[in-house]
Order: C-alpha cells, then sequence, then structure tokens
C-alpha cells in the first residue's frame, strides 16, 4: 500500500493531452512519459508499443479508444497526464475527461493546421473553461535551411492566431520586446506594468494562462523529442495548482472494469480527502424512487497505463481509480461536488442491434446496459413496441470497435442495421405546461414554464416557485423527476432539446399526495405544454472542411447545394481549392466516399459535430415517422382529474378548464400546429371566461409601453460580463384579479402608506437612457458614473427621500457586495455576478409593503416585478423630467432669494458661470 504524504510538497496538475486524429497525440504522450522517467524508449503506434494504447482493439487499430492516465514528475511538479481519443467517434469519452482537468495540451499537426475537429477540440475547452498549451508537432517534416522553416513557423502561428485566439504566442522563440508587448497586450495591467518597467513579471503570465488570456504555443516534433524539453519547463513554469477545500468532493468522469471483472469508478478529488474504507453517499439514478445509496471504498488505485499502485488516501487534486462502488456513473458529483453538465457531443445517429436467433434480447439488454455504464456514448434504447435494442453512436469506427467488445465481453456476434438520423425537438416560444393527477386518495398538480434556449444549451431546469405555494421538498422532488427522464417531443417521438423548463407552480394534498403523483403530474405538465407550443423538428449537421483540385469545385458547389449546405466561398492555393460549411448530417453521409471518387483520390472531407439545426425536410420526416403523440400510453398529454369518487382522463387541450391552480399568463400559448391562439379565446367559446385572465393582446400591448427607452445596461453589462440573465417574475411578483367584465383587467396590488419614502435607481440603466450620460460613457465610464452620483445628489436635496443608487457587477471577479455614502445618497456596488435589478428585486420585497418605494428604470419587465411587490415604477425619461423640474425650481428659489447686490452663483449653475462678477 502506498504513501500519498510524498505528494503533499509537489504541485499536483491534471494536464490533459487533445488532439485531431492523426496529429501525433500518442507519440508526444510517450516522449513525455520518456523524459519523466516512466518509458525507457517512446513507443509508437504503428510499432504497437505505445505505453498508454494498451488494449488490444487500440493495437489493431492504431488509434486511442479509451482515456488513460499516466503518473509522472516535472522537477518539483507531479502530472497526472489523461491521454483522450482523438478520433470523432469517440468524442464523448474525450469530453467526459475534460471536466477534471486543470489545463489541457492540444496537439496540432504542423503539416495539417487546424482541422475541422480541432476547432470542436477548441469551442470545448473554451466551455469548460480549461487553460490549453498548444504543441505544433511533425515540424521536422519541413524541409529547407532555418529561414525558410521560421517563416513556415511563422505562418503555422498566423493561422493559429486567425482561426483560434490572437492570444496564441510562441513561448518557445525568442522573448525579444516585440513578443513581450504581444504578451503583455493580453493583460491591461500586465501591459502598464510593461509600459513601466519593461518587463513581463512570471507571476502575471502564469495568471494569464490559467485565465485563458493567453495560449503559449511551442514547435517541435515528438517522434524525434524536438521542442519537448522546452514544452515541458514552460508546463511547470507557467501552471498553478488549483486551491481545493477542505471538505471532501469528487467529481466521477469514467466506469470501467479490470482484468478481473472488479468495477472501477475513476474520479478525481476536487477537496478534502478521500480514505479506504471511507463511507461515500449518492442517488440511484437508476430507482424508481429516489433511492440514497452507501458505499465504502475499497481500495484506491493510481493508474499509470495498465500498472497501478494502491494508496490509503487521495488528496485533493489527484486523480484515482475507485473499487466497492457499484451505482455510480460518469458526470456523477460526490461530497459536494455537483454533477456535470450535459456533454456537448452527442451521437447523431441511431442504429438497431441484429442479434443472433439463440439470442435472447432482454438478457442481451443487460449486459449491454453495463457495457453502456462504462461507455455512455453507446446510448442503448429499448423499443418496447417492437422489442429491439437500438445504440446511439457517433459513426462506422464506433461501430467496428462496439462489434468487437461485444464479441470479446459476451461471446456474441451482433450485427448493426442501417442507421438512421437522430433527431430532436425543441419549441418557438414560452409556454405554459399544466400536469394534474388526482385518483381516488391521490392529489398533485404541477405548473411548469417551458422556454426555448438558444441551440445548443440542451435541456436546462429551475424553480421559481414560492415556498408559500409548495414546500421546498415537493419541489426538489419534481426536479429530480424532471431530470431523470429523457423527454420526448410531439412531432416524432424525438428527444427534446434547447428548452428551459421552469416550476413555476404546484400543489399537494396533507393526506393524500404521495411521490409517485408528482412523477405522473411532472410528466404529463410536460407533455400538455409540448402540445401546447409550436414545435420545431432539428436535425444534426456537420461543419465540414471540402479540399479538392481547382477543376472539381465546380461539381462540389452543386453536390454542396443540393445537400442543403451552407458554406463560404471557396478558397484557392495551390491549384487546390478549399470549402468550409455546414450541411446536415443526413445528406453529407457517405459523401466522403463521392470526394474520392470524383476527385480520383485527390479530394479530402473533414467533418465535425456541428450541433442541431432547424430541420430542412420537417414535413417529409415528420410524415415519415407518423407519429401520433395521443396513441402514446407511455407519455400520455393529458390529466387524470377525481369527481364522484372516479378519476377520469381530460385530454390536454382542456386541461385549464379543470386546473385547480390559476394559470399564469406570461406568453402567447401557441397550438400544436402552428398557429397562433389565445386561451382566453377557447375559454369564451366554451363559455369557461371567468375574468382571471389576461389576453394575448392585452398582454403584448401593456409589455410594449413598458419596453419604450433606449437600450439600457445589457450594452455594457453584455460586452464586459456575458449576457444578463433575468429571472421570471415568481407567482407572487405580479397579482391578477377576478372581475365580472367581459375584457379582464391587470390590477397591481397597491403598496401601503408609507412614513418613509426610498427612491431606488438602476444606474447603468439611467446612464444609457439619458443622452448626455451615454455620451460621457463613451469617452469614460467613470466619470457617466460619477456625473450621475452628482445629479442625484442635488436631486435627493429636493426630494428630501432616502436615495439608493445601484450599479451593477462593478468590480471583477470575487467583488462583493458594497455599499458607499455619497454626500447624501447611498450607492451600492453589487456582487459578482448580481444585477442591479436582482439587488432591487430583493430590496423591494424587503421593504415595499412597510414603505413607499419607487424604482427608477425603463426595463419593461423589473417595472411589472415592481409593481407586483408593492412598489412604484418611474421611468428613465420620467426621472429625467423630475430632476430637470427640480433642478428649474431651485434655480427660480434661488433666484428669487438673491439679495439686491450681485453675487457668483456659478458654483450651483454652471451655465450661469460668467453671468455674473
Amino acid at each position: 500500500m502506498g504513501d500519498t504524504s510524498k505528494y503533499k510538497e509537489e504541485k499536483q496538475i491534471a494536464l490533459g493531452i487533445l488532439a485531431h486524429v492523426d496529429a501525433g497525440k500518442t507519440t508526444l504522450s510517450e516522449s513525455m512519459l520518456h523524459k519523466g522517467g516512466i518509458v525507457d524508449n517512446i513507443g509508437r503506434v504503428d510499432k504497437k508499443n505505445a505505453f498508454l494504447d494498451n488494449y488490444e482493439l487500440e493495437k489493431e487499430r492504431g488509434i486511442t479508444i479509451f482515456s488513460k492516465q499516466a503518473v509522472f514528475r516535472i522537477g518539483n511538479m507531479r502530472v497526472t497526464l489523461l491521454d483522450t481519443p482523438g478520433h470523432i467517434d469517440f468524442s464523448a469519452e474525450m469530453e467526459r475527461t475534460l471536466q477534471v482537468l486543470d489545463y489541457a495540451v492540444l496537439v496540432i499537426n504542423g503539416a495539417d493546421g487546424v482541422q475541422g475537429h480541432t476547432r470542436t477540440l477548441w469551442r470545448l475547452l473554451e466551455r469548460y473553461q480549461i487553460p490549453v498549451f498548444l504543441f505544433i508537432n511533425k515540424m521536422d517534416q519541413f524541409k529547407g535551411n532555418d529561414e525558410e522553416k521560421q517563416e513556415e513557423q511563422e505562418r503555422l502561428l498566423a493561422s493559429l492566431q486567425k482561426e483560434l485566439s490572437t492570444s496564441c504566442l510562441d513561448f518557445g522563440g525568442e522573448w525579444d520586446a516585440a513578443f513581450l508587448e504581444n504578451l503583455a497586450l493580453c493583460e491591461e495591467e500586465v501591459l502598464e506594468h510593461y509600459l513601466e518597467s519593461g518587463e513581463v513579471e512570471e507571476a502575471d503570465i502564469v495568471k494569464m494562462v490559467a485565465q485563458r488570456k493567453v495560449f503559449p504555443c511551442y514547435f517541435g516534433s515528438a517522434l524525434k523529442e524536438e521542442g519537448v524539453d522546452k514544452f515541458l519547463k514552460g508546463v511547470e513554469t507557467y501552471t498553478a495548482e488549483r486551491k481545493y477545500g477542505d471538505k471532501f468532493a469528487a467529481r466521477v468522469f469514467k466506469i470501467a472494469r479490470d482484468a478481473q471483472g472488479n468495477r472501477l469508478t475513476y474520479l478525481k478529488v476536487t477537496g478534502g480527502v478521500l480514505k479506504v474504507k471511507m463511507l461515500l453517499k449518492g442517488e440511484n439514478r437508476n430507482a424508481e424512487e429516489t433511492e440514497i445509496w452507501e458505499e465504502k471504498v475499497d481500495q484506491i488505485r493510481i493508474y499509470s497505463g495498465a500498472r497501478y499502485e494502491m494508496v490509503k488516501e487521495a488528496k485533493a487534486g489527484m486523480v484515482c481509480a475507485v473499487t466497492g462502488l457499484d451505482h455510480t456513473f460518469a458526470g456523477e458529483g460526490l461530497g459536494l461536488e455537483e454533477e456535470s453538465t450535459i456533454p456537448l457531443l452527442e451521437p447523431v445517429l441511431s442504429y438497431k442491434i441484429e442479434l443472433p436467433p439463440e439470442c435472447d434480447a432482454h438478457q442481451m439488454l443487460r449486459k449491454l446496459r453495463q457495457l453502456e455504464e462504462e461507455e455512455p456514448q453507446l446510448h442503448i434504447v429499448w423499443e418496447e413496441q417492437s422489442s429491439e435494442i437500438h445504440a446511439k453512436l457517433m459513426g462506422d469506427v464506433q461501430i467496428e470497435i462496439l462489434q468487437s467488445l461485444i464479441r470479446e465481453r459476451f461471446g456474441v456476434d451482433v450485427s448493426f442495421g442501417e442507421g438512421s438520423i437522430v433527431y430532436k425537438e425543441t419549441i418557438a416560444g414560452p409556454v405554459e405546461g399544466i400536469g394534474h393527477f388526482e385518483p381516488l386518495r391521490h392529489y398533485a398538480e404541477v405548473h411548469l414554464l417551458l422556454e426555448p434556449l438558444e441551440r445548443g444549451s440542451g435541456v436546462q431546469f429551475d424553480t421559481d416557485c414560492s415556498e408559500d405555494l409548495l414546500d421546498r421538498n415537493w419541489q426538489r422532488l419534481i426536479l429530480t423527476h424532471l431530470e431523470e427522464k429523457e423527454h420526448i417531443g410531439v412531432l416524432t417521438g424525438s428527444a427534446i432539446t434547447d428548452i428551459k423548463i421552469t416550476l413555476i407552480a404546484g400543489r399537494a394534498h396533507q393526506k393524500h399526495t404521495e411521490g409517485g403523483d408528482f412523477r405522473q403530474a411532472t410528466y404529463r405538465a410536460v407533455r400538455q405544454g409540448l402540445k401546447r407550443a409550436r414545435s420545431i423538428l432539428l436535425e444534426p449537421c456537420y461543419e465540414f472542411c471540402l479540399e479538392i483540385p481547382m477543376e472539381n469545385v465546380g461539381r462540389a458547389m452543386t453536390d454542396l447545394q443540393n445537400m442543403g449546405a451552407d458554406f463560404e466561398q471557396p478558397m484557392i492555393e495551390d491549384k487546390m481549392a478549399g470549402i468550409k460549411g455546414r450541411a446536415p448530417v443526413s445528406t453529407m453521409r457517405g459523401y466522403q466516399k463521392e470526394v474520392i471518387s470524383y476527385t480520383r483520390g485527390f479530394g479530402n472531407l473533414a467533418c465535425s459535430f456541428g450541433g442541431y439545426i432547424e430541420c430542412h425536410n420537417a414535413e417529409e420526416v415528420i410524415a415519415a415517422y407518423d407519429y401520433d403523440s395521443e396513441h402514446d400510453l407511455m407519455n400520455p398529454t393529458g390529466s387524470v382529474f377525481c369527481a364522484h369518487g372516479a378519476g377520469f382522463v381530460v385530454p390536454w387541450d382542456q386541461v385549464p378548464d379543470y386546473m385547480h391552480l390559476e394559470e399564469r399568463r406570461i406568453a402567447d400559448t401557441q397550438s400544436a400546429d402552428g398557429e397562433q391562439a389565445s386561451d382566453d379565446k377557447k375559454r369564451s367559446e366554451s363559455g369557461q371566461a371567468d375574468g382571471s385572465w389576461i389576453s394575448s393582446a392585452e398582454y403584448k400591448k401593456r409589455q410594449a409601453d413598458y419596453w419604450r427607452g433606449e437600450k439600457e445596461l445589457e450594452e455594457i453589462f453584455a460586452r464586459t460580463y456575458g449576457e444578463v440573465k433575468r429571472r421570471l417574475p415568481s407567482e407572487q411578483e405580479y397579482r391578477r384579479v377576478h372581475v365580472t367584465a367581459s375584457e379582464p383587467v391587470y390590477r397591481p396590488a397597491k403598496p401601503k402608506k408609507a412614513e418613509k419614502e426610498y427612491l431606488l435607481v438602476d444606474g447603468y440603466n439611467i446612464i444609457f437612457a439619458w443622452e448626455e450620460l451615454k455620451e460621457l460613457s463613451k469617452i469614460n465610464i467613470d466619470s457617466a458614473r460619477d456625473r450621475l452620483k452628482d445629479i442625484l445628489c442635488n436631486y435627493q436635496g429636493y426630494r428630501k427621500c432616502t436615495l439608493i443608487l445601484v450599479f451593477d457587477a462593478y468590480r471583477v471577479k470575487g467583488h462583493r457586495e458594497e455599499i458607499t455614502k455619497y454626500h447624501n445618497i447611498h450607492v451600492v456596488y453589487t456582487k459578482e455576478a448580481e444585477t442591479a435589478d436582482m439587488f432591487i428585486e430583493k430590496t423591494v420585497h424587503a421593504i415595499g409593503r412597510k414603505y413607499q418605494v419607487t424604482v427608477a428604470t425603463s426595463d419593461g419587465l423589473e417595472q411589472v416585478i415592481i409593481m407586483g411587490q408593492g412598489g412604484k415604477r418611474l421611468s428613465a425619461a420620467g426621472l429625467k423630467e423630475e430632476v430637470d423640474m427640480a433642478a428649474a425650481q431651485m434655480k427660480e428659489h434661488l433666484e428669487a432669494a438673491k439679495p439686491k447686490t450681485k453675487t457668483y452663483l456659478g458654483e450651483y449653475f454652471p451655465e450661469d458661470s460668467g453671468k455674473a462678477e
């Protein structure tokens, strides 16, 4: 049993290595291990003796299939090297590994430059915010003198700066004044120090690398170990160990089995210490009901290739494999660690697994589930109606590997049918879904808000429901039910994506509600919402780079147009043309063979997964699927209500007429056939209009009134900190009243008479709404802030209220909420990631029922929320009028009180300076 105390003083780094296939990633790994003293000789893929590619399948195919690790040292730094697959078919394996990395090495083939899959890897590294070192490999293939090689290196660096980031800098070259200046330009504070001292501190470089503000590049040849020493020295010098908490946390990134069949849970410790015999807890996601498991850690193994060392404990920052855990899954968070995000790369093809006649389908399904646990990209699906097993995969190479794995593991020869496209569904606009489940002695009602998200966002879940309406435990249960299932759409029965589902209301019965009731109500609410919405069919697409001889450009462009591709104008270089673009997977499948054929082997097509786009032939696909959502008994769209002691089913379109909770109108509900349909109209036609509803036309009209005004804080906040995320109003934040008139009206709750008056001002909103301040902000935002503070100081002296000026995300990351007194007003700089409107909402909620509160903003949604919480609204234009009026009245008062003798007034009224003597 090993001892990890020797690691205590060492810097711990988890370093991943990624590349497009054939870039030399495995060769660079071997070279690094050789330099680290792990291997005596550099292994090679073509000789089948690579240290990390130790599976027979990997040796046979000459590619990396499974991510593996090795531990070596550089100076006083302990590196856990994680080698990932380079082939696009095994991208899911690579993406899971990314989530436990501290730093990444992106290997680029110097002969090919940036390729399609390289861009995909770069986007993933950006998504997970992983600092990156770049190694441009195979530079030994360039012939010529030193000057010509230097020119080629500069050309490659310029290509990296264009294709990936302008912050890609050659750290292996000469550190002259030009290099130092380009390095300093990556960070404003470093630039200021450089201009003063002419130097860039090493600590500043480490910080810039960690913050992804600079990407060190090194050129060399891994096979000949050229440039590897300089590269490793750079990794040692310009990396920093992450800071971890004292309480235990860990992220699971892989499940595997050793040669004896023991289940291995690969994880990275992200807090505290993991010890042998330590009791771990988690949720069993395969259980019907939420089930907590507790299991002890039997062994902790530190792997290097196929060999491992057993240790008594693993400290934070270490990557290890654990035995004794039977319920863990890839992406799970243990201890304080949260579950990982949904992978960006997903299978785009679905295949039927054809079994031998003597093989029992149900037994084989159980075995494949075990294999799916280890290889999540397998995505096994059981088709109940046809009793068939289907697998969602990335491509043909993965099929061959899986056939070999199934034969090796289970002794069964399976084949795969013709692949079909994996479609997905989303919605066009926000809609409320209602689910009710009330058979005799059961009760649950759930209201969900379904909103469309940007492409590639996946499905997100949230809650915006008051605990006064529904207890927190029930809310958590509903979120669990939302997350435990892959929800399907109503067009083709394909999985939904790019939708945010928010719990906005719900109701339980003190005696009759059980956990299963909320599962039924939740599922039905999702389906009812999808039926009410206008659904959109999505299809996967490839981002491609087509290289062909010039004489074949016409044929290629015609083919691409027929495939429905979007592409750029061809780039001509050395009698070859390059075309980049995006095309549906369904039309581009198999095109590689055509390219080779009509170019006589001179053409090349490189594809990478480009996400999902709106389906180009949706009507044809929907008709081919012939999916009837009303007859899908496993996914009902209606709800169950109770009358006279018996439950009865209500169709989805009649559920609003029976529901118990009030529906919250936030946008137009759209019918399934795509036409806008107002539920007010449907209710009035069925005699259900009761005046408790806001019509869609009236809602739009009132929203338009609120949104008159100029663009406000997003202009600076989105540019500096990213898109502003605004939450929707909760059930208590706006109210409706029951009236008997045929046309319902909206009435905000009346605020109580207050003894004290508050005025809250959204600072950036006002700055970008007032023309004079907006122009000043273009020159200097600090001056605009100071000018606004001075104006409001004068105004407060006239108004005699408590004035609070709020600026959001005023400083850099980690900034805490700061409240200062500026003369006679209060100025608030919100904490990191908290916007001004979030602070204002919180403040109004706390004092709006006790005091007279007015909020100055032109944010329409914010105004609705403020009114619902008992506050008054004042637009930016309205505040400007009040300020101008106050200034005019003060001026008149001073003029009236002015003595007969001449007095200098410039101190009070700058526009009068010069008029008085």
